[in-house]
């Protein structure tokens, strides 16, 4: 018998539940992935609050990385006793061992441990999409990158730093603002006593920025509109504190701009795509650009407690949950 977390009502962080369930055997194009770790991201906390709706009850999760116990027939993409990871696919992660479809497992690289893959599967890949696909930067630019010090930030702190952007990170805290410049972010806002759209006028001699990732909404999306320039773009890439509710009109009015909300399902498919990402971002680790490792852990049964954390705004980094 396994373990996993699952919940049969959406709600506070008190719905999930620790529960014994049963894993068999994988089937056709199937493989069983024992955890070694499983990473906390927003987005479980949305499916957990019904933003995102699913069938309940159900697990929770679907970020993690392990070791490959079985294969079903047909499986060809990764073998027994394999290292992998993976960002897609069923809800579920929440869990010490479960059965997965082959397709969306992503290869391990030797030189790059369990620990440091679970902090950057899904925030080193979203990191990549954000800044190689959905905006493509080509260096030299100055941005705007809202939440500078959680998860994603930290990545695409080191990410900007090594294609030579200029990033503008806000963050809610002075001891954040440290943690987001030892990772590469070139300037700090400090939002609890800052203005966002002054202060990015002030560090770009009034121009504003072209591009603006937002993984905040609502409570960020005038000063993401007021930070940019004519013509810029706003990824919306995220709604921690609320959805966006938008006039299109408005965009005329603010320059022009360019609004897009992408999802990370529709750049890492079809597969060659995602392993060519995961290239990318295994290419920045090995070679020491990009650094990472989980900054909370907290024990699988404890996952309640890891969602409260990432709600409260306590953490920064990775969060991850160890079975």
């Amino acid at each position: 018998m396994a373990r996993a977390i699952r919940f049969s009502e959406t709600g506070s962080a008190d719905v999930l539940k620790l529960e014994t369930v049963q894993v068999g055997d994988p089937g056709p194009g199937e493989v069983r992935v024992r955890h070694s770790y499983v990473a906390v991201n927003f987005i479980d906390i949305y499916f957990r609050t019904g933003v995102y709706p699913s069938a309940l009850p159900n697990g929770l999760g679907s970020d993690a990385v392990g070791v490959v116990e079985a294969i079903g027939s047909g499986v060809t993409e990764v073998a027994v006793g394999q290292r992998v990871g993976y960002l897609l696919g069923p809800q579920g992660a929440y869990s010490d061992v479960r059965v997965m479809p082959a397709g969306v497992l992503i290869p391990l690289p030797d030189g790059v441990s369990d620990r440091t893959a679970s902090a950057l599967m899904m925030k080193g890949l979203t990191a990549q999409y954000l800044f190689r696909q959905v905006y493509p930067l080509k260096g030299g630019e100055t941005i705007l990158y809202h939440a500078a010090a959680g998860g994603v930030g930290l990545v695409a702190c080191q990410w900007a730093r090594a294609m030579g952007v200029t990033m503008i990170g806000t963050v809610s805290s002075d001891e954040k603002a440290e943690v987001a410049k030892a990772h590469g972010c070139t300037h700090t806002i400090v939002t609890t006593r800052e203005d966002t759209a002054k202060r990015v006028r002030e560090l770009t001699d009034g121009k504003g920025v072209p591009v603006v990732y937002d993984s905040v909404g609502k409570d960020t999306l005038m000063a993401s509109l007021d930070s940019l320039q004519v013509r810029g773009t706003l990824v919306s890439n995220g709604t921690s504190s609320g959805p966006v509710q938008l006039d299109t009109m408005l965009l005329a009015m603010k320059g022009s701009l360019f609004v897009t909300r992408p999802a990370m399902v529709h750049y890492a498919n079809p597969r060659p795509a995602m392993l060519a990402m995961a290239d990318e971002l295994f290419a920045h680790v090995l070679a020491g650009r990009i650094v990472g490792e989980p900054k909370q852990e907290f024990a699988l049964a404890d996952a309640a407690s890891a969602h409260r954390a990432l709600e409260s705004r306590m953490t920064t980094g990775a969060t991850v949950l160890v079975p």
